[in-house]
């Protein structure tokens, strides 16, 4: 990909003006940010504000906060530093009533647990959300090699990656709406990757029901970054299938795969497939018939969607609609905008019940998940959106959920 397509991917600026910017966060932390009150989440006060507080402390003496952000309207978000995790998200129902609408969990202890009893629930994913075949790439023409840790892959960034590692959060405020700027150091070899890497990633409630997920990075060598939120979606209640949910994807094309979910460098049309959600279709209405003749193997996986869709008219400089998740019993939606070129889709195939979080046992197909990033294996296929990043330039990219309901 050339130097021009790279420039569009990531707006240029200096390392030095980058942190700036982020210094600058400072200037915007709320006053009086204060402990999260005694009522319930479900009753947090309908205003404007962020609310810290200590969550719990890991065996290495490290300590772990918890944001709260709220709005007028009753909606909560809630995130813990820990892998700059979003923890809950509270939003009403087409009656007014509050519920939860994704997976996590209420301690610490149960998000330090391995990956099998904690698959990324609610966590910012990097360096390289999704997979690296074989876990190499080259980067003008030096090798460079990431742990496995799925198979013959490495899989959003490797073992003990961003999802495991204390990020430093500050409340902030943007244009008057709350939110959490998370802050992480990445150094040069750190799992394989080269240049060290400085991370923001920022969370901002309005008051109209958005989630506004920023990210930002710059480096000091040529790398490689992918980042995402890795939020597992049920909008009737965690606890429950959400194979009821009608899903809408503005995308023409995905990205098939080999046995262990690594692109094959095609580009496919969804049309005649089962995974052509150009229009709203209930997600579990095609997964009794999905495995014959599919292009996934499932031998090796339970049989649902883990897919990068391609979507149409994405440029990297503006938003654009990906996709629309609605549940209809709640009358709940939650709309996706982003910059990214790309959106995973997950239906918690590996969930098996053995799992409880909040809101009960988390079961296979229990949760859906909107993951906006750049293509799996990016950097072995020239053909894809580039996700190499240079010195001097910036990794930029947003994404914005918006919630609302239906009667």
């Amino acid at each position: 990909m050339g130097s021009e397509k790279r420039k569009r991917s990531f707006s240029t600026v200096s390392r030095r003006a980058f942190l700036a910017t982020v210094g600058a966060g400072a200037a915007w932390a709320v006053t009086g940010c204060t402990s999260t009150p005694s009522q319930s989440v479900m009753a947090m006060p309908k205003k404007l504000a962020c609310y810290a507080k200590l969550f719990g402390t890991l065996p290495t003496g490290e300590k772990v906060y918890q944001f709260t952000m709220t709005n007028s309207k009753g909606m909560v978000v809630q995130m813990i530093s820990y892998g700059a995790r979003l923890q809950r998200i509270i939003v009403p129902d087409s009656k007014g009533n509050m519920g939860d609408v994704i997976l996590g969990f209420d301690n610490l202890a149960d998000y330090a647990r391995p990956h099998a009893m904690d698959p990324y629930f609610g966590a910012t994913i990097g360096r390289y959300a999704n997979r690296i075949n074989h876990g190499t790439f080259s980067i003008h023409g030096k090798t460079y090699h990431i742990p496995l840790n799925d198979g013959p892959t490495a899989l959003h960034g490797g073992p003990h990656s961003f999802d495991q590692q204390v990020w430093k959060g500050e409340p902030i405020t943007e244009l008057g709406m709350p939110g959490v700027r998370f802050r992480l150091f990445s150094p040069n070899g750190q799992n394989g990757f080269p240049g060290d890497l400085e991370v923001d990633a920022t969370y901002i409630l309005t008051d109209s029901n958005e989630l506004k997920v920023h990210f930002r990075a710059v480096t000091n060598k040529p790398t490689v970054i992918n980042m995402c939120n890795h939020a597992y979606f049920n909008l009737l209640a965690p606890g429950t299938s959400a194979m009821g949910h009608v899903l809408m994807l503005t995308a023409d094309t995905y990205t098939p795969t080999n046995n262990y979910f690594i692109p094959t460098g095609v580009i496919a049309p969804v049309a005649g497939t089962a995974l052509d959600f150009r229009k709203p279709t209930v997600v579990g209405s095609r997964l009794k018939p999905f495995p014959a003749g599919s292009k996934a193997n499932f031998d090796l996986v339970p049989y649902g969607y883990d897919y990068n869709w391609c979507l149409r008219n994405q440029d990297e400089k503006r938003m654009a609609l990906a996709a629309i998740l609605s549940e209809p019993t709640t009358g709940r939606f939650v709309e996706c905008y982003t910059t990214q070129p790309g959106i995973q889709v997950y239906t918690g195939n590996f969930l098996t019940g053995a799992i409880k979080g909040i809101g009960g046992v988390y079961n296979c197909h229990g949760a859906i998940t909107l993951e906006t990033q750049h293509y799996p294996d990016s950097p072995n296929e020239p053909k894809f959106p580039s996700t190499l990043l240079l010195p001097n330039e910036m990794f930029l990219q947003k994404t914005i959920y918006k919630f609302g309901a239906k009667a």
